[in-house]
């Protein structure tokens, strides 16, 4: 957009950037599956694109493309479902939607819901899925938009009303004005160090004057010739050192000026650039309370909407991609939390329920709160429905906390409603919610109170081109943790250090957290045994809080962040680089990474002592699972039960960290999930079976696949064993590993 921001735009206006975002999506995706009919991937993508021009087409009343996305959604959760395998003819009605779509949008008028044209359309479809594309509906069904239609863009149809000129910057220049600047907030800082230097080279030539006065008074005897000779001469020297002692003074005196204007002006232009990329947070939701009021009157429901921090500046990338996150957050809480005003009156509560939108900025990140005085969610329909749905069984389901019950909330496809409709029902959105939270290296939490309410809390970067960090010192190497994702930082005498459990702990805050040293997790040289004091970083949250031992603090920095080079790949524990201010590289931890590390250490009995001193618990060794999967919930059920059983387990998240895993440590079992990302479960099977120091290795699969030809497939690859999720809680998993490798402990 170049004469109008997003938040001068009308609703129609919006939902055609909406479709002018989402239609490439969809014909990249439906052109893909044309290829290949089973890629889920690409059916994940296509069903969410659609979901979204559902919603948005609802926001701005074009009831013709409300009905022309709901049928593509359907006919995507039919193909996933396996109900449906498209063809040829099914692309060509789903294409011919995409084209409806963009004529619904780029047309003045708003078509109704029975035209001939959607009426067709739909038609052809359903007649298509009935029959399974057996038939051809004929490429008449769904006719496309017109070319000038499609070519024509909000920005070239809108009358500018700005009254200040525009000038058209690309978000590349903009990129790097922005990467400028803070190269030169860097470059500001190299004169601190130089001015530092010349105030040591001052204190040395105060002590040499000293040295001198001694001298001069040594030599000052008047009855010897040459010892007055000496004595001048000193004098001299004295009197040079004096005042080149002087001139240092002024110069450092001018230095320390120039520094102090310098780094005010790469601030400015820093926050200046920053600026340009930052829009205020009621920009990107200016048409909620229109929705939230519409959804509620069509429910039913009296909702207002409260919006807290209208003006908190968020950068414009992060805004744009909080729109549809923000809109299932929004459409949850009114269709699913707040009760009809009948309910909510015999709960005691205003028949007029609250959402509540709140931003704001702490400890260097955006915050983002959706909360609602609702029902809240029932624990108990958790339980139910994670039994129900095969993710465990009732045992395990009554222990689990509630943070890790609303975990579940987040699992592709879940829901707890029993119904679908063109707003929810579709287990889609939340899933969608952590993806985008996930894209930015932010987090999302839920709690949640019966009959008061539920809240999400998305927890964001401000801006992703500096981060404030703490240095450390890791054998001798710097490190950057990021302030936005620390809990603290400590010094620790070592009589303060536990041993609870063979494993080494601390007290904070009335907590005990275990201990673990950088040196291990990084894989660097081990600390040099010396007395005093730990310096301790502690990461983490709730439960998976730990201190990082490290060998020293270096202080407080603000860092450029630099991308790693994307042929390196994901490097473990590490986000990206950055430079110091005398140009020397340090690498910037990733906090969520070093967290995961943690954890493979402990559940595998390989965590050494943060502080020697204290010997580790000794004992047989007990025989090693590796466990893949790409669910957090899958992975973390597994390992539980395993652990329980004296198993040592480590976790990787996909298919090749599994394989990278598998090459660099000894197990006695692997266990793996088909559906993951990056490399698939089968590819995983293969790869070890092939490899001549792995292929007497132990596989089993663990899927939630249970078609004959699925374990045909899985066993062809060179599995020795092939389950079904739906048992792996039960003793028919830990019968299996038996039966593979035996007991835990010999």
């Amino acid at each position: 957009m170049t004469a109008k921001d997003l938040s001068e735009l009308s609703m129609l206006e919006l939902f055609r950037v909406e479709v002018e975002n989402q239609a490439p999506l969809l014909t990249a995706g439906l052109l893909a599956l044309e290829r290949d009919p089973e890629a889920a991937d690409q059916l994940e993508a296509c069903m969410r694109a659609a979901h979204s021009l559902k919603g948005a087409a609802r926001i701005v009343d074009i009831a013709a493309a409300v009905g022309v996305a709901h049928a593509m959604e359907d006919c995507f959760v039919a193909a996933q479902d396996g109900r449906l395998r498209l063809r040829q003819s099914h692309i060509d009605l789903l294409l011919g939607g995409v084209d409806l779509l963009a004529r619904f949008a780029q047309s003045p008028e708003m078509e109704p819901l029975d035209s001939p044209q959607v009426k067709a359309f739909a038609l052809a479809l359903e007649s298509a899925m009935q029959d399974d594309g057996k038939s051809d509906p004929g490429p008449d069904a769904a006719m496309p938009a017109s070319e000038e239609a499609l070519m024509r863009s909000p920005a070239a149809t809108a009358e500018s009303t700005a009254q200040d000129r525009v000038v058209r910057v690309s978000a590349d220049n903009l990129n790097r004005l922005l990467g400028l600047a803070g190269e030169s907030l860097v470059a500001a800082r190299w004169l601190r160090p130089f001015a530092d230097s010349l105030l040591r080279l001052k204190r040395l030539q105060h002590e040499t004057v000293q040295r001198l006065d001694a001298l001069h008074d040594h030599a000052a005897v008047p009855t010897a010739s040459p010892e007055e000779r000496t004595r001048i001469a000193l004098d001299e020297i004295k009197r040079r050192v004096a005042e080149c002692e002087q001139l240092l003074a002024e110069g450092l005196a001018d230095m320390e000026t120039f520094e102090r204007r310098s780094a005010d002006l790469s601030r400015r232009l820093y926050d200046e650039a920053v600026a340009c990329r930052m829009r205020p947070f009621a920009d990107g939701v200016h048409a909620t309370p229109r929705m939230l009021r519409d959804l509620g009157r069509s429910l039913g429901k009296q909702v207002r909407l409260e919006i807290v921090g209208a003006a908190t500046p968020v950068d414009r990338d992060v805004l744009e991609r909080l729109d549809a996150p923000l809109g299932h957050l929004l459409r949850n809480a009114i269709d699913h939390g707040i009760e009809s005003p009948e309910q909510r009156r015999v709960a005691g509560k205003p028949a007029e329920g609250v959402v509540r939108l709140e931003a704001r900025h702490s400890a260097g990140a955006l915050e983002i709160s959706v909360s609602d005085d609702g029902r809240g969610i029932s624990l108990d329909a958790m339980r139910r429905a994670v039994v129900e749905r095969n993710h465990t069984k009732a045992e395990l389901a009554a222990e689990l906390s509630e943070a890790e019950l609303l975990e579940f909330l987040f699992l592709p496809g879940f829901t707890l409603s029993n119904r679908v409709t063109d707003m929810s029902g579709r287990g889609v959105g939340l899933d969608a919610v952590q993806d985008m939270v996930k894209q930015v290296r932010g987090s999302v939490r839920v709690s949640t109170e019966a009959g008061q309410g539920t809240r999400f809390q998305l927890q964001l970067p401000l801006t992703l081109s500096v981060v404030r960090t703490l240095l450390a010192d890791v054998g001798g190497e710097p490190y950057a943790f990021p302030l936005a994702r620390i809990v603290r930082a400590a010094r620790v005498a070592p009589g303060q250090v536990e041993l609870l459990e063979g494993r080494q702990h601390i007290e904070v805050d009335g907590r005990r957290i275990g201990l673990v040293t950088a040196h291990q997790i990084l894989q660097a040289e081990e600390p040099q045994a010396a007395g005093g004091d730990l310096a301790v970083v502690v990461i983490g949250d709730h439960d998976d809080t730990y201190g990082v031992v490290v060998d020293r603090f270096l202080g407080e920095r603000e860092l450029v962040v630099h991308a790693l080079d994307p042929r390196l790949g994901k490097i473990k524990d590490i986000s990206a680089g950055a430079l110091m201010e005398d140009g020397s590289p340090v690498l910037i931890i990733d906090v969520e990474d070093m967290i995961r590390s943690v954890q493979k250490l402990i559940a595998s009995g390989h965590l050494s002592q943060a502080q020697p001193g204290h010997a580790a618990v000794d004992g047989r060794r007990p025989k090693r699972v590796l466990v893949v999967d790409d669910s957090l919930t899958v992975r973390e059920l597994e390992r539980k039960l395993l652990a329980q059983h004296g198993y040592e387990v480590e976790v990787a998240v996909d298919g090749m960290d599994g394989w990278n895993a598998v090459r660099t440590g000894h197990f006695d079992l692997l266990v793996t999930d088909v559906d993951m990302p990056r490399m698939d479960g089968i590819e995983l099977v293969a790869l070890v079976k092939k490899n001549p120091n792995l292929k007497s290795l132990p596989v089993m699969i663990m899927s939630y696949k249970d078609r004959a030809e699925d374990h045909r497939r899985g066993l062809e690859a060179g599995a020795d064993h092939y389950l079904t999720k739906g048992s792996f809680h039960d003793e028919t998993l830990l019968q299996a590993v038996v039966d593979l490798i035996g007991e835990a402990v010999a």
